[in-house]
């Protein structure tokens, strides 16, 4: 409950003029000290002055952001005596000539903070993919995505590799699981995944999961399809690990026509055609399948990729 303050206290609070003309912009806008300098054209030490006395009586609030202060009144929080107060002094002030030269000034203010963000925009158009990784690291539209899944949902990584994708799903759900047959991955896997206490490395193969049946609400095979000899086989698995309901996320390439794949990285599928992947998930007691090409990686040597869901009915 809001503690009402001493209404006189309120009142001596917006006697001043100058402190009722920062009140009216700081009710409609959140400002710097700088901001509210130039709007009112007052200097700094003035300005400070009376925001130090509407802090105090708790008629604005304040809030760092780097090196600088913006500032806001206090809105919704003032109890409904000095709400009621400030509605007469604002209609009494809003109407004076200062306050309109105020506003008009404020309203620039905002227009040349926009213009500052626009100009940036316009001259690192062409960089700002660059700029965004290096602030923000390469995956950061990417993983936060994670948190659209379900903080319930027991998910299994198959054929997990290193543990790359175990390591982003993780944070976002209940459980992951994660199988490969390849001890060195699974080393590999551990070492990454150490601090995530939600993850269970098991050993076993994508064509027998050591996974009870009717457990999992999400299956991941991130490119891995195309390292099995029968993808019908490993598809019908994942499909018997799935409760009802649950989906099936595959990551691979597209089909493609570099045979020297075969030899330099052991792949026995050359990608898939998405009929050839659409019949499997059928056959596997999938429904709704929905395969989309990725858009290309500048940066990528390998075939194009694509996303591919299913649902067990």
């Amino acid at each position: 409950m809001i503690q009402a303050r001493p209404i006189f206290d309120r009142l001596s609070a917006l006697a001043d003029p100058t402190r009722s003309r920062l009140l009216l912009l700081l009710d409609r806008h959140e400002l710097t000290v700088t901001e509210l300098c130039t709007a009112l054209q007052l200097p700094q030490s003035t300005v400070s002055r009376h925001l130090k006395t509407l802090s105090d009586e708790e008629w604005v609030t304040v809030r760092a952001e780097g090196t600088s202060r913006r500032y806001a009144m206090t809105g919704t929080a003032l109890d409904p005596n000095a709400r009621r107060l400030w509605h007469l002094v604002r209609d009494q002030m809003s109407t004076t000539p200062a306050a309109r030269h105020d506003i008009a000034r404020a309203d620039r203010v905002l227009h040349e903070r926009r213009t500052t963000s626009q100009a940036f925009f316009s001259t690192r158009a062409g960089q700002w993919d660059k700029v965004r990784a290096e602030l923000y690291g390469i995956n950061a539209d990417v993983t936060p995505l994670g948190a659209l899944f379900d903080p319930s949902w027991m998910v299994g990584d198959l054929g997990c590799g290193t543990g790359v994708s175990a390591a982003a799903i993780a944070p976002f759900v209940d459980r992951v699981i994660a199988v490969d047959e390849s001890s060195a991955m699974l080393a590999a896997a551990g070492r990454r995944l150490d601090t995530h206490m939600n993850v269970e490395l098991r050993s076993g193969s994508l064509e027998a999961l050591p996974i009870e049946a009717a457990s999992l609400d999400v299956a991941i095979l991130s490119l891995v399809l195309h390292f099995v000899v029968d993808p019908q086989v490993v598809l019908t698995e994942a499909a018997r690990v799935l409760r009802p309901g649950g989906r099936v996320l595959i990551v691979d390439m597209l089909a493609h026509e570099r045979e020297e794949y075969r030899a330099s990285m052991g792949h026995l599928w050359l990608g898939f055609a998405s009929e050839q992947l659409d019949a499997w998930l059928i056959n596997a007691g999938l429904c709704q399948p929905r395969i989309v090409a990725l858009a290309p990686d500048p940066q990528a040597k390998g075939p194009g990729l694509f996303a591919a869901r299913a649902v067990l009915s």
